[in-house]
C-alpha cells in the first residue's frame, strides 16, 4: 500500500518535505519506521515470517512487526496502528519501550532503494501466540523462539540467511535489551 511519508535528510532529521513510499523507495530518500519486538517473560521472542509477496525480503524472519510512519504521524502512534495490523493486538504507549535508532540504507535495484531510519521499540507479549491475527497480505507466519536460539542464529550468525538482514550491532542491540528488561 503506497501512503505519504515524511522525508529525513541523512542524518534523521526531519526536512518538513513529504513523498508517496513509493517515490522515497524509488530515489532512495530516507524516512522513518517503527520497529517493534515482542518478547515474553519466558525469555521468548516472537518473530514474523514476511509474506511471500513482499518487494523485500519475502518469507524471511524478522522484527515482529515493523511499518512505515505517516506523514505527520506520532512515532508510537504508527507503532499501536501497525501492531493492531499485523498481528490484532491493542497496545497503549506505555506499553513501548524506545531502544533506539537505526539507520539502514539497502538497494534492492535501481528502482528500489531503502533508505530509513527504524525507531526500534520492545513490548512485552501478554497473551498467547494463539490470540494473534495475522495480516495475511502483509505476514506469512508469527513465531515464538527462545532469545538463546534467536540470538544464536543473529548474533552468532548461525542461520543469517533466515532473517532479514538489519545487521549484527542491531540485533545485538534488540536481543540485550530484552535480556535487561527479562
Amino acid at each position: 500500500m503506497d501512503e505519504l511519508v515524511d522525508i529525513l535528510d541523512e542524518k534523521g532529521n526531519f526536512t518538513g518535505k513529504t513523498a508517496m513510499k513509493s517515490e522515497a523507495h524509488k530515489h532512495g530518500l530516507f524516512h522513518p519506521t517503527v520497529h517493534v519486538w515482542f518478547y515474553t517473560q519466558n525469555a521468548q521472542v516472537l518473530l514474523q515470517q514476511r509474506g511471500k509477496d513482499k518487494d523485500t525480503h519475502p518469507l524471511l524472519w524478522d522484527v515482529s512487526v515493523a511499518g512505515h510512519v505517516g506523514a505527520g504521524e506520532n512515532l508510537e502512534t504508527s507503532a499501536i496502528r501497525e501492531v493492531a495490523e499485523e498481528i490484532g493486538l491493542t497496545i497503549t504507549k506505555d506499553d513501548l519501550h524506545h531502544i533506539g535508532v537505526f539507520k539502514s540504507v539497502q538497494k534492492h535495484h535501481d528502482e528500489l532503494i531503502d533508505c530509513e531510519f527504524h525507531h526500534a521499540y520492545l513490548c512485552e507479549l501478554k497473551v498467547p501466540l494463539s490470540q494473534l491475527q495475522k495480516q495475511d497480505s502483509e505476514v506469512e507466519a508469527l513465531e515464538l523462539t527462545s532469545l538463546i536460539r534467536f540470538s544464536e542464529e543473529t548474533w552468532g550468525l548461525a542461520n543469517p540467511g533466515k532473517y532479514v538482514p538489519h545487521g549484527t550491532d542491531y540485533y545485538k542491540t534488540v536481543i540485550k535489551a530484552i535480556k535487561k528488561s527479562l
